[in-house]
């Protein structure tokens, strides 16, 4: 005997089924309507019930298929992007930026909502971005193509997924090549319909007001006006050029600056810090580097903004300086920033260490926090008392681990000025940043402390505070030093100080100090041209 086909079995299951309860409820002295079986078996109801099905069953594979296949990814910029489409009902764009967080846009109504993840940056690319100084307005340029290339791409994925994920649900539930080619054809005009809704009910001015999770939602108040920096960074970059090319012709200027002739045995080292993920400041880096003959580079921390993975790539100029590099955590820098400067074959990372490096014993540590929401420049808080016990147990350790190093130190490097102040007595010199204005400050050491007193040496922003330092009246110049030591206890004979930016933001200062004098030296100016 020839089986009955499955939904014809179903059928008559449900209405053997009714029949027998119906039957039971008469028994019972129910009054049961004679037609509702009747109409159940019907060829209207039973047409119903298969469209009924029909829809249900393409709604389902077309959800399930989209979920697992409407994803595709796209090159935007230096980011490798994940996009996606979702069922739901409000529609809407997700942004996501991982660890930093999210923002999310009404861009749209109707059944298809958008994700695009930026998780993963291209190394080459992300290179191309810091080194070249036209890469960041070519990859402005070509993210309006680059995003619309994705989106056409994962719709015509979208339509795809719910078609074939439409067609597998009823081949499964109907077993009917009939059935899944009506499914398919179904689920083409839903998705249709989604798309078409997304495209009628797009909203430009939603781009200009996003809703910002996580850090993001600091962003704001963090840099400042976005239209304001933008407008800033186009009269910052024109200048770089200049900048960089001044910078090259500042060791001509020694003839006017005092005496000073560094002897063979002199050491030079670079101070840096407070870099804040401005690309520019890598390219005056290295120029210094080239014409002052640099033994050795000290970064005093906040080399990045946020601390995070994508961030990190941000510090590969360091292996193209071709001098050591010796670095300090500042309260921007994460574990995963100090993590990415010690991978560099160069670097070495001080966090509560001692190192003799290029000739000069360094020792130094990270800084305790890690508030990349916090002002630049901002002292530690000397009302809060976990921030002050805070920083003044890290500057206890490193005296400690100083105080029982077998060899004397020359120079201890501290992120925040505040940690200083146990080293008093310990060590001749104390380099830190994180205040963004150079500062030189003398703490008394206690009696019967190796040195009378100690210097604490603060430099500014070498980035200029970053793009944040943009959405001031007046950008920041990039500022960082060169110390020279000699004799044989290695002690400071004298320091230049470099001042790129300014007034034009194309002037360059440089200001030559002979340690131990108390006369201010008039400062040498290279002028833009």
């Amino acid at each position: 005997m020839r089986p009955l086909p499955r939904t014809r079995r179903i059928v008559t299951t449900g209405t053997t089924a009714l029949a027998a309860a119906t039957r039971q409820a008469r028994r019972l002295g129910y009054r049961v309507r004679d037609d509702a079986p009747r109409w159940w078996s019907s060829r209207a109801a039973r047409r119903t019930r298969s469209a009924v099905a029909l829809l249900a069953v393409t709604i389902i594979g077309a959800a399930l298929g989209t979920l697992l296949l409407a994803n595709v990814r796209q090159d935007v910029g230096p980011f490798q992007a994940d996009f996606r489409i979702t069922p739901t009902l409000h529609g809407g764009t997700e942004v996501r930026l991982p660890p930093l967080g999210s923002l999310t846009l009404r861009s749209h109504s109707g059944p298809a909502h958008l994700e695009i993840d930026l998780a993963a940056l291209d190394e080459g690319r992300t290179r191309e971005l810091v080194t070249q100084p036209n890469a960041i307005n070519r990859a402005s340029a070509d993210a309006v193509t680059d995003v619309t290339q994705g989106l056409r791409r994962v719709a015509l994925q979208f339509a795809g997924a719910a078609v074939l994920g439409a067609m597998l649900a009823a081949l499964i539930v109907f077993r009917s090549t009939r059935r899944a080619a009506a499914a398919g054809g179904l689920a083409l005009l839903l998705t249709a319909a989604s798309l078409g809704t997304a495209g009628a009910t797009f909203s430009r001015s939603a781009l200009a007001e996003p809703t910002y999770r996580g850090l993001l939602g600091n962003a704001q108040t963090v840099v400042g006006d976005a239209d304001r920096i933008a407008s800033r960074y186009g009269e910052y970059t024109a200048q770089l050029q200049k900048m960089v090319t001044n910078v090259s012709r500042l060791y001509a200027t020694i003839t006017n600056l005092p005496v000073y002739e560094p002897a063979d045995g002199t050491i030079r080292v670079l101070h840096i810090s407070d870099m804040h993920l401005n690309p520019a400041g890598w390219s005056v880096v290295r120029t210094v580097v080239e014409q002052f003959h640099i033994d050795v580079v000290v970064d005093t921390g906040d080399m990045v903004d946020w601390g995070s993975e994508p961030e990190a790539s941000f510090v590969d100029a360091i292996g193209g300086l071709g001098v050591p590099y010796v670095y300090v955590r500042g309260n921007h820098d994460s574990a995963t920033t100090q993590a990415a400067v010690a991978r560099q074959r160069n670097a070495i990372v001080l966090d509560n260490k001692v190192e003799t490096v290029a000739g000069l014993t360094f020792a130094g540590i990270g800084d305790p926090r890690f508030t990349p929401d916090k002002s630049e420049g901002e002292p530690a808080d000397p009302n809060d008392p976990y921030e002050r016990a805070g920083v003044q147990a890290v500057g206890i350790q490193l005296a400690k681990t100083i105080a029982e190093s077998p060899q004397p130190v020359n120079v201890a490097l501290v992120h925040d000025p505040a940690m200083a102040a146990p080293l008093a007595g310990l060590v001749p010199l104390v380099l830190a940043g994180h205040r963004h204005h150079r500062e030189i400050v003398t703490e008394p050491g206690p009696v019967g402390a190796p040195y009378p007193q100690t210097t604490v040496m603060i430099e500014g922003s070498t980035g200029g505070a970053g793009l944040r330092g943009l959405d001031t009246g007046t950008p920041l110049p990039l500022e960082l030093s060169v110390l020279y030591f000699g004799g044989e206890n290695r002690q400071l004979q004298a320091y230049d100080e470099i001042s790129v930016g300014g007034t034009g933001l194309s002037e360059v200062q440089l200001e030559r100090h002979l340690a131990g004098t108390d006369t201010e030296p008039e400062p040498t100016t290279t002028p833009t041209r």
